[in-house]
């Protein structure tokens, strides 16, 4: 492919390990079709394994009825992806801080906090049931200068 790529893509998998597996292939892809440098695509998408996983193993508990959706945009100006489970829900702001001393040493509860330093924007929506994130990830110009949407 030459050039950044526009387009959208979505699915919807069962909540197992496989499905988080091809839902980071589908981040990957989208990333190299939008020309992102090697660095910024392992980010996004390890932040939308992350995600994946947290909808798999958090939200619908491994339950073979309920499956998790995912779509992936590029707009031309941002990667939007968008993970939803069929759980019971999440506050994000009820979550521990991983960062807090008691937290440190913990092996689980960095997903959200690493998916929110490695994407620009990251928005919750309770669906009931379910959660859904949307994840953006700003595309910068090649000349490394910010796109400024009050210049049209």
């Amino acid at each position: 492919m030459t050039g950044p790529q526009t387009g959208r893509l979505s699915f919807k998998l069962a909540s197992t390990m496989e499905s988080v597996a091809e839902i980071e292939a589908a981040a990957e892809k989208l990333t190299q079709a939008a020309g992102m440098d090697e660095d910024d695509g392992f980010r996004v998408a390890m932040a939308v394994r992350e995600a994946a996983v947290n909808a798999v193993l958090h939200g619908n508990n491994y339950d073979p009825s309920k499956f998790v959706t995912a779509s992936f945009e590029n707009t031309g100006k941002s990667l939007v992806i968008t993970i939803a489970d069929e759980g019971e829900g999440l506050d994000p702001e009820k979550l521990p801080d991983p960062l807090a001393p008691e937290n440190l040493l913990r092996g689980t509860g960095r997903g959200i906090f690493l998916i929110r330093s490695f994407l620009d924007e990251v928005h919750f929506r309770q669906l009931h049931p379910g959660t859904e994130l949307t994840l953006i990830k700003h595309l910068t110009p090649a000349d490394g200068k910010e796109a400024n949407p009050d210049s049209n």
